[in-house]
């Protein structure tokens, strides 16, 4: 589809009031493969936000648990630009949209109860 079949006169869908040809809402951006949940941990750029997963990793010498992290941008759409860091976000893997962008915001998941850093499982 092309953003003129999309959109009126004026270049804004009408449904949503915005244009954006990475939204997987209004543009042509489909998702697929993996959906991973995240917070938020900086959204210093624009329309692209950084996201925090943290994990246990298994070590078999010692029969313990290590805590392990990983950072995975994303692209924002204008529809969720009332997010702000520490909320949890639903991120879904869509076409390399740049460098280092390969997944799409599709959902707040929950708002942020503090700003303080905090390993998410415990």
């Amino acid at each position: 589809f092309s953003t003129l079949n999309r959109t009126g006169s004026s270049g804004i869908n009408a449904e949503y009031g915005y244009i954006d040809k990475k939204c997987p809402f209004t543009g042509d951006v489909a998702i697929r493969g993996r959906l991973l949940r995240g917070t938020v941990r900086s959204m210093k750029m624009k329309r692209t936000l950084t996201i925090r997963r943290d994990y246990l990793h298994y070590i078999k010498k010692y029969n313990r648990f290590e805590k392990r992290h990983k950072n995975i941008s994303a692209h924002v759409s204008p529809a969720f630009l009332d997010m702000k860091q520490g909320d949890t976000v639903l991120i879904g893997q869509c076409r390399p949209l740049s460098k280092t962008v390969r997944f799409n915001v599709l959902k707040v998941i929950a708002t942020a109860a503090s700003d303080k850093k905090k390993f998410a499982k415990f």
